[in-house]
C-alpha cells in the first residue's frame, strides 16, 4: 500500500537548463503531483530573460517566491525589483520575464496549478520582450 506522500531532493530531479548557468528543477513530475506545479530555480548574476524572450501561459497563473537575493521582473511594460522574502502573482495572460542583475545568486520557487495536458502547460513566447 502506498504511503500517500513523496519526498524528493533537488539532486533527485534533473536540471533542465543544461549548459545555461544556474539550475532549474521542475519538481512537479518527479513528485507526481495531482494539482500543483512546483519549480526551483537558482540564477547567477546576469542570467534570465533580459535581452531575450518573455512568456505567458494559456491558463496558468504563476506565483514566484524569491528565497534569496533580489530579482528584476518585467511584467508587461513594468520592470520591478523584488527582494528575498517577496512573492509575485502573475496572471496567465501577462507577459513576463525574470533577470538577476546582482552579483549574488538568487533563488526562487515558482508555483502554479498543474496543467491538465501538455498543450495547456505550454508557454507562448515573445521574442525581444526585454531588450538590453
Amino acid at each position: 500500500m502506498p504511503k500517500g506522500y513523496t519526498v524528493k531532493t533537488l539532486a533527485d530531479v534533473p536540471d533542465v537548463l543544461g549548459d545555461y548557468p544556474g539550475e532549474m528543477h521542475m519538481l512537479t513530475y518527479e513528485l507526481e503531483t495531482d494539482q500543483v506545479a512546483l519549480t526551483y530555480r537558482r540564477m547567477p548574476q546576469h542570467t534570465g530573460g533580459k535581452g531575450s524572450y518573455g512568456h505567458r501561459h494559456r491558463s496558468q497563473e504563476e506565483v514566484y517566491f524569491v528565497l534569496e537575493g533580489e530579482l528584476q521582473f518585467k511584467l508587461g511594460d513594468d520592470v520591478i525589483d523584488v527582494p528575498a522574502g517577496s512573492a509575485v502573482r502573475v496572471p496567465a495572460s501577462t507577459w513576463r520575464s525574470v533577470w538577476n542583475d546582482k552579483p549574488e545568486d538568487a533563488e526562487l520557487v515558482i508555483v502554479s496549478t498543474k496543467a491538465a495536458t501538455p498543450e495547456e502547460a505550454e508557454a507562448e513566447l515573445l521574442a525581444d520582450f526585454w531588450p538590453e
